[in-house]
């Protein structure tokens, strides 16, 4: 396969894994941002050990920012008219997260913790899995993933009531700045009955290991 080929061939996985917009760039454009960088942390991008680099990031970039490609809502469509009498709280606990944070592109990890009242409608539960991967593989901020999860669901779903709580450390603030290891960050959006009724609440919170 000559360069030409591999440039094409390039291109076609790109164009299959990402939505095209004016403004994203190339396979080769991302390489040379990387080499860059590697740079500016003070390496050589020739040395044998990162010359492969810059593709691996370039392939690391469409596994971590995948959720540009996602409809959070469509992944709600389907719903299950079998389980339509249940009206007792659905909780899905320790969904594992990672996200990267928009202000220094350092990771997010942790667990979000979905739940929702039903209404009639009810949802499978690796769809609200996906719905957390779908926000998360974003540029994002903890505060902004934990309400859009809770507002996609409650829009589409239109549950009596939705909970979401996400805790996650930050290696903006793990790996520089004050250094602090072991500090998590916990966001809680309360929508419907679970904001109205604190012992829903309570209930919830004593349902995934936390105190009130």
């Amino acid at each position: 396969m000559d360069f030409l080929e591999q440039c094409c061939e390039i291109e076609a996985v790109e164009a299959q894994t990402f939505t095209p917009t004016p403004s994203r760039p190339s396979h080769f454009e991302i390489e040379r941002a990387v080499r860059t960088l590697i740079a500016a942390a003070g390496d050589d991008p020739d040395r044998e050990g990162l010359l492969d680099t810059p593709a691996r990031v370039a392939r690391a970039y469409r596994e971590w920012f995948a959720g540009y490609a996602a409809d959070p809502r469509a992944l709600l469509e389907r719903v299950f008219s079998e389980a339509e009498d249940y009206e007792e709280t659905v909780l899905l606990r320790g969904i594992p997260l990672v996200s990267t944070c928009e202000h220094h592109l350092a990771p997010i990890t942790g667990h979000a913790h979905v739940a929702y009242r039903p209404n009639g409608r009810v949802v499978g539960i690796s769809k609200l899995s996906r719905l957390v991967d779908a926000y998360a593989r974003r540029l994002q901020l903890q505060e902004r993933l934990t309400n859009q999860i809770a507002r996609t669901l409650e829009e589409v779903l239109q549950p009596r009531g939705v909970a979401v709580i996400v805790e996650a450390s930050h290696g903006c603030m793990t790996s520089r700045g004050v250094n602090q290891h072991g500090v998590r960050m916990v966001t809680k959006c309360w929508l419907g009955d679970f904001k109205e009724d604190p012992e829903l609440r309570r209930e919830l919170m004593a349902s995934i290991g936390c105190g009130k």
